[in-house]
């Protein structure tokens, strides 16, 4: 196990500016998102445009990965992803969402998700979750991963690798006609196997003009999880796993979520779109 401090809040950094010619999802600037009352399954055009946002996605956290050092500030990888996502003509979807300071979320060792980039400096042996979503063109791409940062402990390094393939393993249960909850039942099976937590109380879900559609994706077995999944469904899956505990406690943000016993997590996602056979990834670099 590492022997890191545990994390502290840092410095926040003024609010980055976005171009105004970028389009802005409607909900900036306002307390919450309009909810969404559309469809989960969409159209080809729809699909279309998700590709190019999903991609977009997936290069601006592969660019910010790139800076992940010791020494190197959250804050400066937020500041690589937003200049990114802004020269491709997209929109940082977290900056603004209810309220969100920053333009992706960094959550370091203990942190699940929802990790707000700050002064903090990473150091040798930490390992760094990256979630970055695009909005451009009218819908949202969204990903992360779990990075290494120096010279990380085999434990760690272990459950990264473990988390990296539970997502892989639950992507290739997508079938039409199975109901939801596969998912998570895959994910959970797995992570089982290593005694590791498996978060119930954050999951995947649906995606598309909406950044958070409604529907959600368990990343357990869960016995309400029985939408069917049909062919044109775009959704997010994104398990998030633990050296321990599944609790978690928050900052007092109201962001930051960490493990209540404070061990490690780490989390991987794609947004995909079912297929008549299976499920295309859409945040691909």
């Amino acid at each position: 196990m590492s022997g890191q401090s545990l994390l502290v809040p840092g410095e926040l950094s003024p609010v980055r500016s976005v171009p105004g010619s970028i389009r802005r999802p409607e909900y900036v600037g306002k307390p919450a998102p309009t909810p969404y009352t559309g469809s989960e399954v969409q159209d080809a055009d729809t699909i279309e445009r998700m590709r190019i946002a999903g991609r977009i996605a997936a290069q601006a956290m592969e660019e910010a990965a790139k800076h992940i050092a010791p020494g190197v500030t959250t804050d400066e990888l937020d500041r690589v992803a937003h200049e990114f996502l802004c020269d491709h003509g997209a929109y940082p979807s977290t900056l603004g969402y209810r309220g969100f300071p920053k333009s992706l979320c960094s959550s370091v060792n203990e942190v699940i998700c929802h990790g707000i980039p700050d002064s903090t400096v990473l150091r040798d042996g930490d390992i760094v979750n990256l979630d970055v979503t695009a909005y451009i063109g009218g819908v949202h791409g969204d990903n992360n991963a779990t990075y290494l940062c120096g010279d990380v402990d085999e434990e760690s390094r272990l459950l990264v690798e473990r988390t990296r393939e539970a997502l892989n393993r639950a992507i290739k249960a997508v079938r039409p006609g199975r109901q939801i909850n596969v998912i998570g039942r895959v994910i959970e099976s797995y992570a089982k196997r290593f005694g590791y937590g498996v978060v119930r109380d954050f999951t995947g879900h649906g995606i598309n003009s909406s950044f958070h559609s409604g529907l959600i994706v368990p990343h357990y077995d869960s016995p309400h999880a029985t939408t069917v999944i049909q062919p044109g469904m775009t959704f997010t899956i994104e398990p998030m796993l633990t050296l321990g505990t599944h609790e978690y406690d928050m900052w007092d943000d109201g962001w930051t979520v960490v493990t209540k016993d404070r061990r490690r997590t780490a989390q991987f996602e794609h947004t995909l779109v079912v297929t008549d056979t299976g499920a295309e990834i859409l945040t691909l670099p």
